[in-house]
């Protein structure tokens, strides 16, 4: 199965989201915002990464951008909730930018794995 790193600032979104990866058999490991994402990807390799958008510290269209230029062979999936505007904005502007998959909030478990498995083909 794949290696994925989760970054989300909500724990109980992050916590969420890990526990659905690992019962579909994946390793995950974990980061509250996109600095730390960004960090732990440069310092190991990832099949994944699924990153939320609005976060504080580097929020998640950036974190998008820096793990396609460093990381070509990591796919990204992006989540939004929305924040100041639709999660539709957030999402589109992602997949324009290069996102394997976009969700978003609220999704189930099955939609986050097989979003996962998509990204992973």
């Amino acid at each position: 199965m794949a290696k994925i790193l989760v970054i989300d600032d909500d724990s109980l979104a992050r916590e969420a989201m890990a526990i659905s990866l690992q019962d579909d058999g994946h390793t995950v490991f974990m980061a509250k915002d996109g600095a730390v994402g960004v960090k732990m990807a440069d310092e190991q390799n990832f099949d994944v990464v699924v990153t939320d958008v609005v976060m504080p510290n580097k929020e998640g269209l950036g974190t998008l951008m820096d793990i396609k230029q460093n990381h070509q062979y990591t796919k990204v999936i992006v989540v939004s909730g929305g924040g100041r505007s639709s999660p539709a904005l957030y999402l589109d502007t992602a997949k324009v930018m290069g996102a394997d998959g976009i969700l978003a909030k609220p999704f189930s478990s099955s939609e986050l794995q097989e979003c996962v498995a998509q990204a992973l083909v």
